[in-house]
């Protein structure tokens, strides 16, 4: 996200609404609040400059000059101070470290602070971030909040002020150069933001906080304290800056294009290590969109999300109470069923033969009568015709089968066929056998040899479950 825009900020809501949600808040997730209803529009009132096409005489009114300079302007800055400055080794760390803080003003304050309220953080840390949020230059506080609650209450869809559905660009930073309709922005209720004294006083005197923390701070520090102004503007000042509005804005455009989705899939966001990288936690935005209220955005030990870690210290010495996070059932749930419909898809690649309701159904004596011309094998009340197949046991033992009720042989009564058996055996069905063994229930649809379902409506065929594998006793095989 990014420097503050023009878009008009929702009302708060009422009183009211904001109690019963509070009353209904269940295992830390915080029900939606009804917002102010989407303004009706005008018909006779003239068109918004994003519905006006672009011509010669008016494209510099679909621009957004507030932000225009600022984006294109400061990697112009940027270039010439590193084309023109030494670069010294203590502006270097500090720019590191100054880029590192300024982060964490927007991870953990503007982000899981603010926006989603993940944890709740003492006046000192909340000073704290909301400096470090301003030398980020990424607008104020509630601008920045309002525009996040709207991107995760209607990701990807036209109300989204960032949607990827409008392209890589689009969401990386075109939707802050060209002007947006206020209108057509999705609502967010930001009541509880409206009451923060800090909140409003950052709002208000955005601009003077920002110039010194983004510029003015980073140039005294490193002229008063080694004698670099010059450094300290460039470097810990202009640099700093654009690499931090790249870094935020890669979770709105890269977070929602490349990676993995491990946890939902219902929206574009995605896991990636890379934007995790840049961005101190946040590339993990799957698992943060499907849990926006959990302070973690990583799980695992070894996956990189400083932010997280900062939040949890601040724990431990009182700084910060009330880290909420997701309950560990409910995520695993979530695991379980992504990873079932990455299976169903694989599913889908396979031939797992001809369902059984579809084949058609033989008369037992046709069977016979048509065995006496074609290798047929009766197993379980299926029809195979093993034309083609080389049994491993030699096909001396196949042909003795041929024309017979081989489903004790095949279970155990000469050998008890392994799984990849009776898979391949699928792939040989050609009839069931009116009468043979539960055929009428699966024809008739009903029965628990119906397989189940899985999320593309296709059957699942598990191991050891397969319609060919019975439990026969030894003894009922045919002798050969």
């Amino acid at each position: 996200m990014t420097p503050q825009a023009t878009t008009t900020s929702s009302q708060p809501t009422a009183q009211s609404a904001s109690k019963r949600a509070e009353r209904q808040k269940v295992g830390g997730v915080i029900p939606v609040v009804p917002s102010v209803p989407q303004r009706r529009v005008d018909p006779n009132a003239p068109k918004h400059i994003i519905d006006q096409p672009w011509t010669l005489t008016n494209w510099y009114k679909h621009l957004n000059w507030l932000h225009v300079p600022l984006l294109f302007g400061l990697p112009l800055i940027a270039l010439y101070g590193i084309l023109t400055t030494p670069l010294n080794a203590k502006t270097a760390i500090f720019a590191f470290l100054y880029y590192f803080y300024s982060g964490l003003g927007i991870t953990a304050g503007y982000h899981r602070l603010w926006s989603h309220r993940c944890y709740k953080a003492s006046q000192p840390l909340q000073r704290f971030l909301e400096f470090g949020g301003a030398a980020a230059f990424e607008g104020s506080i509630r601008w920045w909040s309002r525009d996040h609650r709207a991107h995760h209450r209607y990701t990807d869809t036209d109300r989204d002020p960032y949607s990827v559905k409008k392209g890589f660009w689009y969401a990386h930073m075109g939707w802050m150069i060209i002007k947006q309709n206020p209108q057509r922005i999705g609502r967010a209720d930001i009541s509880d933001l409206n009451a923060d004294p800090l909140v409003m006083h950052n709002h208000r005197s955005f601009l003077k906080i920002a110039l010194f923390a983004a510029f003015i701070f980073p140039t005294l520090v490193c002229g008063l304290l080694w004698n670099d102004w010059r450094g300290g503007f460039f470097y810990a000042g202009v640099c700093r800056l654009v690499f931090v509005h790249h870094a935020t804005f890669c979770v709105n455009s890269l977070a929602h294009l490349i990676g993995d989705q491990p946890f939902d899939d219902t929206n574009s966001a995605r896991d990636h290590v890379l934007t995790a990288l840049v961005t101190l936690g946040e590339g993990y935005h799957n698992f943060h969109h499907a849990f926006p209220n959990d302070y973690r955005n990583a799980l695992k030990w070894y996956q990189y999300d400083p932010t997280k870690v900062f939040i949890w210290l601040c724990s431990l010495v009182g700084l910060s109470s009330q880290l909420k996070t997701f309950p560990k059932n409910e995520i695993q749930k979530g695991l379980v069923q992504q990873k079932q419909k990455q299976l169903d898809k694989w599913r889908t690649r396979l031939n797992w033969g001809v369902p059984l309701d579809q084949l058609p159904v033989m008369e037992f004596e046709e069977f016979l009568e048509q065995s006496k011309t074609r290798p047929l094998v009766l197993i379980a009340g299926v029809v195979h015709d093993m034309t083609g197949f080389d049994h491993p046991g030699g096909q001396a033992l196949l042909r003795s089968s041929y024309g017979k009720d081989a489903t004790a042989a095949f279970n155990g009564g000469v050998y008890d066929h392994t799984n990849g058996a009776h898979n391949l055996l699928a792939n040989y069905r050609v009839a069931v056998v009116r009468g043979g063994m539960e055929v009428e229930v699966w024809k008739s649809g009903a029965g628990k040899q119906i397989p189940m379902k899985d999320t593309a409506g296709n059957g699942i065929v598990r191991s050891g479950q397969q319609i060919t594998r019975t439990a026969v006793p030894v003894e009922a095989a045919a002798a050969n």
